[in-house]
């Protein structure tokens, strides 16, 4: 998903998933994205975090990138890239674009960069705590992920993509 201000300027997405509970990790909200903001968003949140097995992204070049594939590996973490044009090997983060577009971005008018990362986190709150999910008994994901963290359970995976 790529959104625009009022201005007609570009605002580029960076969407992180966690598969296993469907919440939201990670937004970031920038006119450019390249591969040192992919690697800002997960070194924040390993550090949050246990380290996932895998991550599966979309062949853009801000995840082939050498820096990025490198980093994980020395991390012990697989990646698991999609195939271009197929969305359905993806659909978690395919739903939640859905739901972000619909939820959000079909309804806003973003004047500047601050005013969409504003509204974005706070969309991405909401989602995480406040939402039902069909897929998880009409629950919220975040208390789901609390319960995770609390019986020592491990991310097994993680999406991750630059929406377009």
């Amino acid at each position: 998903m790529e959104e625009r201000t009022t201005d007609g300027r570009k605002i580029r997405i960076l969407s992180i998933i966690d598969e296993y509970t469907r919440e939201c990790l990670y937004i970031a909200v920038e006119r450019r994205l390249n591969s040192q903001d992919v690697l800002n968003g997960l070194f924040h949140l390993f550090i949050r975090r246990p380290v996932p097995n895998y991550i599966r992204s979309d062949n853009g070049s801000e995840f082939t990138a050498k820096a990025v594939r490198r980093w994980l590996n020395n991390l012990g973490v697989e990646t698991l890239f999609i195939e271009p044009g197929s969305p359905w090997e993806n659909g978690y983060i395919e739903s939640f674009n859905s739901r972000f577009r619909d939820e959000l971005l079909n309804r806003e008018i973003f004047t500047t960069l601050l005013e969409a990362k504003v509204l974005i986190e706070s969309w991405r709150r909401h989602y995480n705590t406040v939402r039902p999910h069909s897929a998880l008994g009409y629950k919220p994901p975040a208390p789901e992920a609390i319960l995770t963290s609390n019986n020592n359970l491990l991310m097994e995976k993680l999406t991750l993509e630059v929406v377009q």
